[in-house]
């Protein structure tokens, strides 16, 4: 069994200093509007007192904008080069539960899957995440519809504040680099507090409004049902296809792929696409999908059910509530969740009590 260290919680900007000395330290920080977001630490950066960053960690393996290749022109000659320079192992302080989690939804896309994605699995390769426990989740949050527990954050080292120290416990092999990193301010330390705290965040988690939402109409074989349904124009109606849902969500995972004229070649990259735009998958001849209404539809009926279909029942949500807290029109997954719930064209499963 992986034992706890801690320090107290005022060394807190002495141990990021540390850390800091050996590898590359990313923490939330709040930004001038009072929002947190990660970056790089320096000294005088505190760590914010915020739920959630504005995006997530995401970021730091699937980036906004990637370049992907380089192509030199001279004559009728060209020279293909890669312009890949990751190699710059990085910590990633204070990521939560949510969050972590979305992380093996990706993974599955993008590693677990052929052809792998080698940018992305660079970065993975190079990181290591440090999730750090909630102890006052929002009414935002429902994480816990999806079996993950902020109490409990999964990463390769876990942390927890509580009583006034900071509590780490590694859970890989690079989590034990990390405590191996810190362990000259850390000091052993038994798991009560920690279990005290577990016990008071789920509490309070098993109180929140949207942790026992009903998930068993949304299977594969309700998926022509759900899909045909009328409330989807209802739905979507008010729906701008801004895009805000998909850049805050952990999950999404879309992308484009541009060329840009440099003047001496091309340069090829990828960036972030979303299925809620007009132009999403279009293709020369045909938009596969002409109305909000439809494209609508597409996000949530991948996130709900065509995503666990194909990677045994896994959602591809992690309940972080931004899509919640982001939404212009305040439409989001727990209404959509709601309102096909309430729709009794679709009949819930039996339930049998196995006599």
């Amino acid at each position: 069994m992986r034992t706890f260290v801690s320090l107290p919680f005022e060394k807190l900007d002495e141990l990021f200093a540390l850390i800091a000395q050996k590898e590359a330290l990313y923490i939330p920080v709040d930004d001038a509007s009072g929002k947190a977001d990660f970056k790089r630490w320096e000294k005088g950066d505190v760590l914010s007192s915020e739920l959630k960053t504005v995006r997530s960690a995401k970021d730091f393996f699937f980036p906004k904008i990637e370049n992907l290749v380089h192509y030199k022109l001279s004559g009728k000659k060209i020279e293909v080069e890669d312009p890949r320079t990751e190699s710059e192992d990085f910590i990633v302080f204070g990521v939560r539960a949510c969050d972590a989690a979305s992380f093996a939804i990706v993974d599955d896309v993008y590693i677990n899957m052929q052809p792998v994605d080698t940018y992305y699995k660079t970065r993975r390769e190079h990181g290591t995440v440090v999730t750090l426990a909630c102890s006052e989740p929002k009414e935002t949050c429902f994480c816990k519809l999806y079996g993950i527990d902020a109490a409990e954050p999964q990463g390769d080292a876990s942390a927890w504040i509580a009583d006034g120290k900071v509590f780490f416990r590694a859970n890989t092999e690079k989590g034990d680099a990390f405590i191996e990193i810190i362990k000259s301010m850390t000091s052993e330390s038994g798991a009560d507090i920690v279990e005290k705290q577990q016990k008071a965040t789920r509490e309070k988690i098993d109180k929140l409004p949207f942790v026992d939402i009903d998930l068993s109409k949304f299977r594969g074989e309700n998926m022509l049902s759900i899909f045909n349904l009328p409330v989807w124009e209802n739905l979507s109606e008010a729906c701008l296809g801004c895009g805000t849902c998909t850049y805050v969500c952990p999950t999404c995972m879309c992308f484009d792929i541009r060329s840009f004229d440099t003047g001496c070649g091309i340069r090829q990259f990828r960036c972030w696409d979303s299925c809620m735009f007009s132009d999403f998958t279009k293709m020369a001849a045909e938009n596969p999908r002409h109305t909000q209404k439809e494209r609508f539809r597409q996000r949530f009926m991948h996130k709900l059910v065509y995503y666990p279909m194909d990677h045994g029942g896994v959602y591809s949500c992690v309940g972080c509530g931004r899509c919640l807290e982001s939404c212009p029109i305040r439409m989001n997954i727990v209404k959509v969740m709601k309102t096909i719930n309430d729709d009794t064209r679709i009949e819930k499963p039996e339930v049998h009590d196995g006599k």
